[in-house]
């Protein structure tokens, strides 16, 4: 495969517009792949599955076959192009309630397609990613989830001031609305500091 090869491919990528911004759709990906390689494979592995949380692995990559000579065995080697990991937890979004390992899945594999240049014109998210973001950002997060952010994010002073910010004893005791609120607020402060260590 060269660049020019690659070029039209994509080029025969539908992609779909979310707020504005243009997405290419996995099997659009997948599509413009088999393009460059009929037979190329791609390849998943769940690397984790557990409480409800599926961690899943991608490559795809093509075979080359080597034979020395009529009198030598035939040797098969795999060229991984891509690889591409994604997280999904279940009952996060309604498609997730039943297809959580699916879901993970494609986006894994759309994730070590993009890693090939295929269908990253406008982005390395696919559709499905992005659909999956906005709906996850529209609910609050679990109290599980929240309660572990705030342990390992904030120090022992710190957790006290918020509660009293917030006007409560517990975290089970906040609205869905101030969940969602802390937990961006969390996020943020966990995102600062993991950049001002990795800066230092």
């Amino acid at each position: 495969m060269n660049f020019e090869n690659l070029q039209q491919a994509n080029e025969t990528i539908v992609t779909t517009d979310i707020k504005g911004k243009n997405y290419a759709e996995v099997n659009q990906r997948i599509k413009a792949f088999r393009m460059l390689y009929p037979e190329g494979f791609i390849k998943t592995e769940i690397v984790s599955l557990k409480d409800g949380i599926c961690l899943m692995k991608a490559k795809v990559g093509h075979y080359i076959f080597q034979q020395e000579s009529e009198d030598t065995e035939l040797r098969i080697n795999e060229v991984v192009l891509g690889t591409g990991t994604a997280y999904e937890k279940e009952n996060s979004t309604f498609i997730n309630k039943t297809s959580y390992i699916e879901n993970c899945e494609t986006s894994a594999i759309g994730r070590a397609l993009a890693m090939c240049g295929i269908g990253i014109d406008t982005s390395i998210a696919s559709k499905e990613e992005v659909e999956n973001a906005i709906e996850n950002q529209k609910k609050a997060p679990s109290l599980s989830s929240l309660k572990a952010m705030f342990d390992t994010t904030l120090t022992v002073k710190e957790k006290e001031d918020t509660l009293k910010h917030y006007g409560v004893e517990d975290l089970k005791d906040l609205t869905d609305d101030q969940k969602k609120e802390l937990s961006n607020a969390l996020a943020k402060k966990a995102q600062k500091k993991a950049d001002t260590n990795a800066s230092a």
